[in-house]
């Protein structure tokens, strides 16, 4: 395993024994990404509200792998499958999203999001080609939007 590795497992298991959660660190890494995964129960604490405190944990791993040694390769923090989750409850609202902006021919704005759920969404409908998304406000309330293809305004 290598140096950034070995430092977001570190980072991962003080943060979680720092928060007095026990379970195991699984660290998976390819060329691409290091994706570290704390397995356990009840690990509420450690994801946050709406993902506030999982999102910082990665935030501080990505910086920790950087200074270790890692170069443009992506660092993944995960609590026992969290980041599918959201991802297939993101997939899931877009889909609505895009059915009711198609269905009144107007654009839907989604719940403020992180800048990385909107880029994920963002990805998920660009294929489509019936309809468009934008993102409107300012951090922390920045939100996507959701409109049918021609109606964006930005």
């Amino acid at each position: 395993m290598s140096a950034p590795a070995d430092a977001v497992r570190e980072l991962v298991e003080r943060v979680a024994a720092g928060l007095e959660l026990a379970g195991p660190v699984e660290v998976v890494e390819t060329e691409e990404e290091i994706v570290a995964t704390l397995h356990g129960e009840d690990l509420g604490l450690f994801i946050g509200r709406h993902g506030s405190t999982i999102d910082a944990v990665q935030h501080l791993a990505q910086r920790v792998a950087h200074k270790a040694g890692s170069t443009g390769v992506r660092i993944v923090v995960d609590a026992e499958g969290y980041r599918e989750r959201r991802r297939n409850a993101l997939e899931r609202q877009a889909d609505r999203a895009a059915h009711d902006a198609l269905r009144t021919r107007q654009a839907v704005a989604l719940d403020a999001m992180t800048a990385s759920e909107r880029k994920l969404v963002h990805e998920y409908l660009r294929d489509r080609g019936d309809v468009e998304t934008y993102s409107e406000g300012d951090e922390p309330d920045r939100h996507l939007v959701v409109a049918p293809a021609g109606n964006a305004t930005t």
